[in-house]
């Protein structure tokens, strides 16, 4: 027997077509590419987002079709976040840090038929430009005062806009239809495509505000750092002006300093990204002797936040929450919001359960397994890789066959590649990549274990903890590191620094000074890249020099 309910399916566009009606007030504040600040409410972004779709149309964009976007986080993409799926063509989104070999390989395997790009990206497209294919189409963000000469035939956006009435009658379709596509970083092999529907897009962005429940306040502004480029900035675009913010977006310059400022002007409340632009702000705070005004939440994925660096914004009044999720998770599968009773406990007690990834939101499921496909029991204490399901998670990649029979195991459940742990509780801990982890003598080291601890040294501003070989051990832990200041802490301060958490065996046998670490294109250290870098390095028990 069924119910008699209407079905409606769901569309991305009813989210911005909600915003304009119930917050009126609210909408999108801008630092734009050009160098001034833009506002627009939500009522004028709709309309914005119609002209677009009106000239998409124009332009002979149909269902299905796949468009590009090379972009900061502004206004401008927001509106091809709506104008461009609200048609039923998918929002490809690309990122501007991926190598070349890279970018061209997913314009080509995306089969984008338009380019929308940043300012910043010209001379970054007519690098490639002889590899692109040949009838890509480009429009480039900004206005015709500010068109620049380039060696590629380009529309002007503001141009588009102009000449199309703010109106557009939203087609309707069938919820499961594509609305966007985001590849992974690409750290082993060809970046890998997750193609997002409507449904679980809207699906996402409802569970969200129900489970991060400190960072959604109605009328309060939220700062996405994370970039629009990369998984759908977490979901902020549809989440903000669902619950009613208006969304501060901070264009290319990503620094403490521009950060602070954009932050205190406009008093930001939420901010939310990765570690390493925190720990950019973490400076210009500790500069500025104080927060920017109204900033008190702030949400962290991406890696985990090291301890110590969560108890320097907590101890300024910032709550901070870590959230943990991938490109094939939409990408939120776990948030860290404490509960109550941890709410009530002594600070030491909160910061240690911060430290976890946190809980999982409705809809999404959990299983961890041994090396044998096993399960294992949810007791805090067992660690296997991390399987995940739920109604946001990819059934598959992007016309990539292989990688989705690699990735999905035989009852349809997502392998991450990540061993974790769940507690009693149902809190997730992060205990490695499956590829990060040290195997010494038989016995697991975990890298984020001793990551963090060497953070805590105050002449270590940045590190990372990668395995290279030894004869007897099979593989022993080395510390990479960025000094804080002029003076180098020697390994053995480092290690006497970490010893009071660790087992001797497990402590790094090496510390290799470096001037920066190699991130990802998401912002993560690159321990690829560092394993590369590093790949005729001799253990000192091998070197015969004594050392």
């Amino acid at each position: 027997m069924q119910g008699q309910m209407m079905h409606r399916p769901l569309r991305i566009i009813d989210i911005l077509l909600h915003a304009a009606e119930e917050h009126t007030a609210e909408g999108i504040v801008s630092a734009r590419v050009e160098g001034d600040l833009h506002r627009q409410t939500y009522p004028q972004t709709l309309a914005r987002a119609a002209q677009l779709a009106q000239a998409l149309t124009a332009l002979g964009i149909e269902q299905g079709d796949r468009i590009g976007t090379l972009a900061w986080n502004g206004h401008r993409h927001f509106e091809l976040y709506y104008g461009v799926s609200g048609i039923g063509a998918v929002c490809h989104t690309l990122n501007p840090r991926l190598s070349r070999e890279q970018l061209l390989y997913i314009i080509t395997h995306a089969g984008d038929r338009l380019l929308f790009i940043d300012l910043t990206f010209v001379s970054l497209i007519e690098a490639i430009l002889p590899d692109l294919p040949p009838d890509l189409r480009f429009v480039i963000l900004t206005d015709r005062a500010h068109m620049p000469d380039c060696a590629f035939d380009a529309l002007c956006y503001e141009d588009l806009l102009a000449t199309q009435p703010p109106g557009f009658d939203w087609p309707t379709f069938p919820e499961d239809t594509a609305a966007g596509l985001c590849y992974t970083s690409g750290t082993t092999g060809n970046p890998k495509g997750a193609l997002y529907t409507h449904r679980s897009t809207l699906l996402h962005a409802l569970q969200v505000p129900l489970c991060q429940t400190s960072s959604f306040r109605a009328g309060a502004r939220v700062l996405p750092v994370v970039p629009l480029f990369h998984v759908n900035a977490w979901g902020l675009p549809y989440v903000a002006p669902l619950t009613g913010m208006t969304l501060v977006m901070p264009g290319p310059n990503l620094d403490g300093a521009s950060l602070f400022r954009l932050m205190d002007a406009e008093g930001v409340y939420s901010a939310w990204g990765v570690p390493t632009v925190w720990a950019g702000l973490l400076a210009e705070i500790k500069t500025q002797g104080r927060v920017p005004a109204g900033f008190a939440d702030l949400v962290v994925g991406g890696s985990a936040m090291p301890r110590v660096m969560i108890e320097a914004y907590e101890r300024r009044g910032v709550v901070v929450s870590q959230a943990w999720g991938m490109t094939e998770t939409s990408p939120i599968g776990a948030y860290g919001v404490l509960s109550p009773a941890l709410q009530a406990a002594p600070l030491a007690e909160r910061i240690t359960a911060k430290c976890c990834a946190g809980r999982r939101l409705f809809g999404v499921e959990y299983k961890i397994v041994d090396d044998a496909g096993q399960r294992l029991p949810h007791d805090g204490q067992a660690a296997g890789e991390l399987f995940i399901r739920g109604n946001t998670v990819i059934s598959g990649y992007f016309e990539n066959p292989e990688a989705t029979r690699a990735a999905m195991d035989s009852e349809g459940w997502f392998g991450t590649g990540d061993v974790a742990s769940v507690s009693p509780e149902g809190r997730l801990t992060i205990r490695d990549r499956s590829k990060d982890l040290v195997k010494s003598g038989g016995e697991w080291i975990s890298s984020i274990d001793l990551e963090n601890a060497a953070l805590s040294h105050p002449g270590i501003a940045a590190c990372a903890v990668i395995a290279v070989p030894h004869p007897k051990w099979d593989e022993r832990p080395v510390l990479v590191a960025v000094a804080a200041g002029a003076e180098r802490p020697t390994l053995a301060e480092v290690c006497t620094h970490m010893e009071t958490h660790f087992a001797k065996w497990q402590l790094p046998d090496d510390l290799l000074w470096v001037e920066a670490l190699p991130l990802t294109a998401t912002g993560k250290v690159s321990k690829l890249t560092l394993r590369d870098q590093f790949a005729d390095y001799i253990h000192p028990d091998q070197r015969g020099d004594g050392a």
